[in-house]
């Protein structure tokens, strides 16, 4: 008897035409390091009196379909994630490479089929109506670069053959953490310790009453861009534009020698006013628990660029 393990998991992903219903074809094979993507369906203890100490059956509530998906940042397959998180992009270039751009303020967004296969059980688990809710990752000077997008799903079908066909294939193309960069007003910054960065949808679940107890959709309320950014004190740039109540442009960016580039501009950053403390003889560092707001000359919060050879998402 084989044992699943998670070495030989797969998982596949596609754009669906219709919310909840995955497309019969145009599947593509995704990366992943982890997921907790699934379908619970929790019991309800029995309340009834007059039976005895002995309690009745329970009886199953609603189906809640969600979870996370742990992917690397890479040139090409990171690009159906912000498609997920931001829409569609804009594509431009006649030719190789192309460049994609994101950006924020959509009020629709695509959903997802996802399914995830344990080919030695066999199971195959369709999630479909994915809609993205949170992705977040972390900048820092060494380590695996990785991100965690955050779904909500409408259902699931498990089935012992796949349902995805063969699903096209990316080349891999991982950014690294010696990639990345970080700009402040279009000047590099300095003594920067780590950054935190999460992009939420804040998703409004619309539970309405169906037999099968699933939702009917996921719809994207106002979104937030938040996170943190840990420095070495050296000057009072920071601590001056908190004091004054001032917004930067910060941006993220990780850059391959082949050519290919992510960027992430958030356009209007606003800084708290940190607690600067002296803890020992160590260097003394602040955190900045930074907000994003729209701006108001470009009109939006944030800006993803992605350049690659990929022509259309």
């Amino acid at each position: 008897m084989a044992r699943a393990q998670g070495a030989r998991a797969q998982m596949a992903l596609a754009f669906e035409t219709t919310y909840g219903t995955p497309p019969v074809g145009g599947f593509t094979k995704m990366p992943f390091a982890s997921t907790s993507l699934g379908a619970e369906q929790p019991l309800l203890n029995s309340e009834l009196l007059g039976y005895g100490r002995d309690p009745l059956a329970p009886i199953k509530d609603a189906v809640t379909a969600d979870g996370d998906v742990v992917v690397p940042l890479d040139a090409e397959a990171f690009g159906f994630w912000l498609k997920a998180g931001f829409g569609d992009p804009t594509t431009t270039g006649a030719e190789a490479p192309f460049t994609h751009e994101f950006q924020s303020g959509s009020w629709t967004l695509p959903s997802l089929s996802i399914e995830t296969g344990m080919p030695e059980v066999p199971r195959y688990a369709m999630y479909s109506g994915c809609v993205l809710d949170q992705i977040t990752w972390q900048m820092q000077r060494s380590g695996l670069l990785t991100a965690t997008a955050r779904l909500v799903a409408q259902g699931e079908t498990v089935g012992a053959t796949t349902s995805a066909g063969t699903p096209a294939e990316l080349g891999l193309k991982r950014f690294g953490h010696f990639n990345g960069s970080i700009m402040r007003n279009g000047s590099a910054i300095g003594n920067v310790v780590s950054v935190d960065i999460t992009y939420a949808n804040n998703l409004d679940r619309i539970e309405t009453i169906r037999s099968d107890g699933r939702i009917d959709g996921a719809d994207p309320s106002i979104a937030a861009l938040t996170g943190s950014i840990e420095v070495r004190f050296a000057d009072q740039t920071l601590v001056t534009q908190a004091i004054n109540g001032e917004a930067c442009e910060l941006e993220f960016a990780y850059v391959l020698a082949s050519g290919e580039s992510f960027t992430f501009t958030v356009h209007a950053v606003y800084l708290p006013r940190p607690r600067i403390e002296i803890s020992g003889p160590q260097g003394v560092q602040a955190t900045f628990d930074w907000q994003a707001a729209r701006d108001s000359t470009l009109g939006r919060m944030c800006t993803a660029t992605l350049i690659n050879d990929i022509e259309v998402y």
